[in-house]
């Protein structure tokens, strides 16, 4: 038993060692190896191409003022600049917000019938005028010199798709999900890396551009646009890059159930995708991109059975060695901190404001806990290409589904 145990410690261990350390490790070797030069800067674009913004929407009457204000403080020649809302058949006042700013050449499109967020976009796609186009979501602010930097990296004729680099900021109260602003700084350190090597694997939903012609290419509607678009990208013969001038701000929801559901939603398109787009993984056709990959997407996807191989080693261990027996006892310990917070909000309907030592181990299980609830919707092939944006700002959700992509 105790060999068993050592074993299977060891193979959780390396599953979970592997797509956070040793391949950000091997990251870092090859960037200094293979380095690629940085996107583009902006002081080096002569005359600026023109760019069509999109943003689908639905029910955002709430935040379609700011989000459009935002957009408008842009810093970009405005006659070089489209922008247009996608209306996903709003119930609300949105799109009469929409109309409000048609003399401040902000177009409306709206799309009869709930179809889902990959749907509307694909309708927006003849619609748009702009040699790139840029996308995001409703609810996040992308900081006014944001636009230039991505359009910049563009100008090099290898790059098909620049994403932004997104900041996680506490919108519905300071302690709000604390371990999702911690997870999205070590995502965009790990795109850095990635950069230097081969390029990201995908782009960041929140804030994305990308070229005309790509964008052009219909995405299944239940797929995620932002991941396949850097793969579709690839397989076309370019890189995508992050952008790290390209700054966007993203709104952490307090709600761990909600932020649960949204993690479900985007890890189960996320799978799909690199199922439909399982190609890309031949290392024989696309070399090291389908390392990196694998490594940065499929293997991240293992954890909840490194967490089974640990658990099960560390009982067998327990039978006989006493530290095993203390190391048991602390994490069901940290499993019990981690119920706390998710029985609170379901009992009282409000996410509780509670310290980290709760916080942080109820977002670990989250995670681990979403990842095996997507590999069951996909193996039962489940879908939902009609989408309920997620309301950031801490507010009620309006009655349906789930929250919109972003980038894991």
């Amino acid at each position: 038993m105790t060999t068993l145990g050592t074993l299977l410690i060891g193979g959780a261990a390396a599953l979970l060692l592997y797509p956070y350390v040793v391949y950000p490790a091997f990251l870092r070797i090859l960037g200094h190896l293979r380095a690629r030069s940085a996107p583009a800067p902006v002081d080096g674009v002569e005359e600026w191409p023109t760019v069509s913004i999109t943003v689908p929407v639905y029910n955002e009457e709430g935040q379609v003022h700011e989000l459009i204000e935002s957009l408008l403080a842009l810093d970009y020649p405005e006659e070089k600049r489209q922008i247009l809302i996608v209306s996903d058949a709003s119930s609300d006042g949105t799109d009469e917000i929409v109309e409000e700013y048609s003399d401040r050449g902000i177009e409306l499109l709206r799309v009869e019938g709930r179809s889902g967020k990959t749907a509307v976009e694909n309708a927006a796609r003849l619609h748009l005028t702009g040699e790139f186009v840029l996308n995001t979501d409703a609810s996040i602010r992308i900081l006014p010199g944001a636009l230039k930097p991505l359009v910049a990296a563009l100008q090099d004729p290898e790059v098909g798709v620049a994403s932004g680099c997104d900041i996680s900021i506490a919108k519905g109260g300071e302690g709000a999900n604390l371990g999702e602003s911690g997870y999205v700084g070590y995502e965009m350190w790990v795109r850095e890396l990635e950069n230097r090597v081969d390029g990201i694997v995908g782009a960041s939903g929140c804030l994305y551009a990308i070229r005309r012609d790509l964008h052009l290419v219909p995405v299944p509607e239940a797929l995620s646009r932002d991941f396949i678009s850097a793969l579709n990208a690839r397989e076309r013969g370019y890189r995508s890059v992050s952008v790290k001038d390209a700054l966007c701000l993203v709104p952490r929801t307090p709600s761990l159930l909600r932020e649960y559901r949204r993690k479900v939603r985007t890890l189960t398109r996320g799978m799909q995708t690199l199922l439909h787009k399982r190609v890309l993984l031949n290392p024989f056709r696309f070399g090291i991109f389908s390392w990196m990959l694998f490594s940065h997407k499929m293997a991240r996807w293992l954890l909840p059975w490194a967490v089974l191989l640990g658990g099960v080693g560390l009982l067998l261990l327990a039978l006989d060695a006493p530290w095993a027996r203390w190391v048991a006892a602390a994490v069901g310990a940290g499993a019990v901190l981690a119920a706390v917070p998710w029985g609170i909000e379901r009992w009282k309907g409000v996410p509780p404001a509670l310290p980290r030592p709760f916080t942080l181990p109820a977002y670990v299980a989250a995670g681990v806990l979403a990842v095996f609830h997507a590999q069951l919707r996909v193996i039962g092939q489940r879908q939902d290409p009609v989408w309920e944006p997620t309301r950031r700002e801490g507010g009620d959700p309006a009655p349906a589904t789930e929250g919109p992509a972003t980038s894991r």
